[in-house]
Parts: C-alpha cells; structure tokens; sequence
C-alpha cells in the first residue's frame, strides 16, 4: 500500500491524473482489436438522481457524431433493486445517450447463468420487483418475504404494531425453501434478519423449530456485497454488505458457525467481470478487446474487483502460451490462436476516481483497518496489493482523457 498512500496524500491538487502505474506497452495492435470500458455508476457518473457534471463531459468524449459510442461501453453497478431494462432506461434519460439492456449488468444479471437452481424453490430477499426480477432471470418458483410472512404469522415479533392479532394461516401452502437469494439491502432489516435465519435453522422449514447442528445449510445466494456507496449526503450510506453483516453476525452467534455463501454476485466477484467482458465483446463483434478500463469510486469493489480480473487474465495468458509450448513441443509445431480471436482481454486497469466513496483528503486505512472494511468480502482472501489503482484520477472525464490518451500512444 506504500506507493498508492504516498501518492494519495499529494493528490490534493487540481491535476486531473494523480497517479498511475507504469502501463505495459502491447507491440502489435490489430484492427480488429479495440479497448473497452466498464463504468460504475453511483459516486462515477450519478450521486442519488443527480448527474455529476463530469460525466456528460466524459460521455460526450466516447461518443461519434452520431452520439453512438466509438468503444464498447459497459455499465457495471452494484445496485439490484431493478429491472435491467428499466436501469437501462434510467441511465439513458440521465445522461441523455441511447443505452441499451445488453450495455448494463446489475448485481444479478450473472444469476441467468446459474441455471441449477432455476428449477429450485428460492427465498427471495431485498426491495423493488424482487419476484419479477428472479423470474426474468429464470427462476421459476419464488417465494417472497412477504409471502413467507403471512404463511407463518408468528415468525415477524420485532414490530409491536405490526405483531398479528390472529394466528389464521394463508390459504397458499408454500413447498420447502430450497435456496435463498438475497437481492440486495431490504426496508425492513429486522424481518429479513428473523425470517432468513427461521429458513436458514430450519433447513427450509420455517414451521419448524430451530436445529443449529444441521448437517447441511440451505444455499445462500449473495448480490452486492458493498458496504458502502455513495448517494446525495455528504457521506457514504450503508450497502447491502453492511446487512450481510449483521446475517452473519446473528448466524454466528446462533450456531457458532460462519455462514456460507454458495456463490457472491456483483462487484468485486471474478464472475462479474467475465460477464461484463463478454458484452463488451459482443459490442465488438465478438473480437478479442485489448485493454478493459474499469472506472470506479470504491476501493473495496471497484478497483479490487478489477485488479483481480488483471490477476486473472495473466494467469489465463500464461496458461495458453505454457499450453502452446507444450503442443510445439509435442509436434514440432507452434500453433498459436490469432491474438484477435483469444477469448479474453489482455488486461484490465482499475481506475479510481474521487467523485465518491473514496476521499483523497481523508486518510487511508490501514492494514487493520483494511482487514475490517473488507469483512463484506470474508469469502475472499484480503490481498493489500489489490486495493492499490492503476490510477487515481480528479472524476471520470479524467479518466476517460487517461484512456484515449493511453489508447493514442499505443501502437
């Protein structure tokens, strides 16, 4: 963390790039190739509803006369409160640019993909269309929070006003609960808490007294782990992670054991950066992209995220040449994938910027307290070198300048 410490304490002036890590210059750069953009979108281009000025200028500046966008772009938000669509619809009338469906990944979007449970009775946490966005992703039996609820009128006590004056049952008989999928931070914490706990010591069974030595625990499937974002006051507000916590915590202290997550969703997960690869490529005509910008305001999701999609890139280059040397070895023949037609990027760098979570002028965590704000991620290995940007930038217009600056420069 020394480097990006000592950079971030002289990062107080006007200048629009802070600090930048040494870029490694690529040698051949076919035409087919081009670099791609992933923007987060709360504290990057939107602070609550409103658009932050740098924004349209940094748009403006990825976009032809046409006002269609001359790189393949993507929107990567942690937020799952919504449809895809209608987030698409959201961002478009915001910053005033035609943005499609296919350019946008919520937390979710990769659970379309998990088809093993989409047949599978699902327990549903958050707010917004949580049922609706559960069954547009394929999920084919869902059952709500609510509807859990008015089955077992006894379960939710928290609330005095709310505590139910009979004891009658819903005529709906709901199946076992198979899963859980939590969407995102819901409205009223105290009833998720005590209803999730009720499926998770009850092995599905809500009706039935706790057993905190289950051999199995029921699947938990997390979307969003951010502790933090940034909306319109002047400090970050709780995310959806600060409730995982407390799931955690109270699980915890119940069973003495820790929760497990069957699959984490969203930002900083390796899923959700091959996911957001992917459309980027489709954007260009399924052509290998040669850099991935990834512009964001958290440390914790933002820039660990992508310097662990870099990490993993690497490694999959690494893998394919030591596989190429191994067939040359073994028929005389070096037989290598045109670089356009290798299925990944070459690399991804993480851009920070200053317009949100992260403050240059606040003080930077130390290891320890690293270690804590990362507790969100505990299904992670905290790894220091992963929160370190390969810039810091002023906002994102100067994040898109970086970009076609590095992007002319490169040959």
């Amino acid at each position: 963390m020394s480097r990006f410490k000592s950079a971030a304490a002289a990062a107080g002036g006007a200048d629009s790039v802070m600090w930048s890590r040494g870029l490694v210059r690529r040698s051949v750069r076919h035409a087919s190739t081009q670099a791609g953009v992933l923007f987060d979108v709360d504290g990057v281009l939107l602070r609550g509803g409103s658009v932050i000025p740098a924004a349209q200028r940094a748009l403006g500046k990825l976009v032809d006369r046409n006002n269609r966008f001359r790189f393949p772009v993507v929107f990567v938000t942690n937020a799952g409160s919504c449809l895809r669509h209608h987030k698409a619809q959201q961002l478009s009338h915001l910053l005033g640019l035609q943005i499609t469906p296919e350019q946008v990944v919520l937390s979710h979007s990769p659970l379309h993909t998990m088809k093993t449970f989409h047949s599978k009775c699902v327990l549903v946490s958050g707010q917004g269309p949580v049922a609706q966005i559960a069954h547009t992703l394929g999920f084919q039996k869902v059952v709500t929070m609510e509807q859990l609820s008015e089955q077992h009128p006894l379960l939710d006590m928290v609330d005095h006003s709310r505590r139910p004056t009979s004891t009658a049952r819903s005529s709906q008989i709901l199946p076992q609960i198979q899963a859980i999928i939590l969407f995102g931070e819901p409205i009223r914490w105290e009833t998720n808490l005590q209803l999730l706990i009720d499926v998770l010591l009850t092995n599905g069974r809500p009706s039935c007294a706790y057993d905190t030595q289950l051999s199995a625990q029921v699947p938990v499937l997390a979307c969003n782990m951010d502790l933090l974002w940034m909306a319109d006051a002047p400090s970050p507000r709780f995310g959806h992670g600060m409730f995982l916590l407390c799931l955690e915590s109270v699980y915890k202290t119940l069973t003495g054991q820790n929760l497990e997550y069957t699959a984490v969703l969203g930002k900083p997960s390796l899923l959700t950066y091959q996911y957001a690869e992917q459309l980027l490529r489709q954007q260009n005509q399924n052509y290998r992209l040669s850099t991935i910008y990834a512009v964001g305001d958290n440390l914790m999701t933002d820039v660990y995220g992508a310097n662990l999609y870099n990490r993993h890139l690497a490694k999959h280059h690494t893998d394919m040449m030591s596989g190429a040397k191994l067939v040359a070895q073994g028929t005389g023949t070096q037989t290598m994938m045109p670089e356009e037609e290798q299925p990944f990027a070459a690399r991804c760098l993480s851009i920070l910027v200053c317009t949100g979570v992260y403050n240059p002028r606040s003080p930077l965590p130390g290891d320890q307290n690293l270690s804590e704000m990362f507790h969100g991620h505990k299904h992670m290995e905290l790894e220091p070198d992963l929160v370190e940007p390969s810039h810091v930038v002023e906002d994102v217009e100067a994040a898109v300048d970086l970009m076609l600056q590095q992007e002319r420069s490169t040959p």
